[in-house]
């Protein structure tokens, strides 16, 4: 059986090197083998994203600008865990609510995957939300979030969009396949939307 192995090594120093406005940069020194090594990598407070399927398998989409790529991409709901305290399941219903104005009676966990483990402990978490229905308030919207276009698609139109690599969202891309990879296993892969997480730093 495949399974990732969480190992703790020693930390022999930490240290922030770079304080940016969202996340930062840290330089650890590890104990390795008979030596140790230093690597520098992005301190991130993680993140949640939704796929919010409706009765007819449409999917949610939003379409927002993402300045490092100079693209408008397509994506799934999502955010930052960054409100102190908040469990991960609250985060995602509260972005689903502020970025398009859902709400969902059935929770589940969909995929769990980190970023750029090479460079980066962000640790993001993909939700399934189903029975949908409208916010009882729209949010109001600032930044590049004040230009967010709602769109629905079929999951099969997604998918199909991910293997002609014409959306390339790294969230939206797992977060379709594992969709649709699990539906055709009857959804028996979904978790429960409170399940442990110990591959986020926080919760290990």
């Amino acid at each position: 059986m495949l399974k990732d192995e969480l190992t703790n090594l020693e930390i022999v120093e930490s240290e922030r090197v770079f304080q940016g406005r969202v996340w930062d940069v840290r330089r650890e020194t590890v104990k390795f083998g008979d030596g140790e090594i230093v690597r520098d990598f992005v301190d991130h407070t993680g993140a949640v994203a939704v796929l919010a399927l409706d009765e007819n398998d449409r999917v949610c989409l939003i379409r927002q600008y993402r300045h490092p790529v100079r693209a408008r991409e397509w994506e799934l709901p999502a955010g930052l865990l960054d409100l102190e305290g908040e469990s991960p399941l609250i985060g995602a219903q509260r972005e689903l609510a502020e970025e398009v104005d859902l709400v969902a009676a059935d929770w589940s966990v969909l995929a769990d995957f980190q970023t750029s483990p090479g460079g980066s402990n962000e640790a993001l978490r993909i939700y399934l939300a189903r029975g949908l229905s409208d916010a009882p308030e729209a949010f109001a919207r600032t930044d590049e979030e004040a230009e967010l276009e709602k769109h629905w698609a079929s999951l099969d139109e997604i998918v199909d969009a991910v293997l002609a690599r014409d959306v390339q969202n790294s969230i939206l891309v797992i977060g379709a396949l594992a969709a649709q990879a699990s539906k055709a296993r009857g959804w028996s892969t979904l978790a429960p939307g409170d399940a442990p997480w110990p591959r986020h730093p926080l919760f290990r």
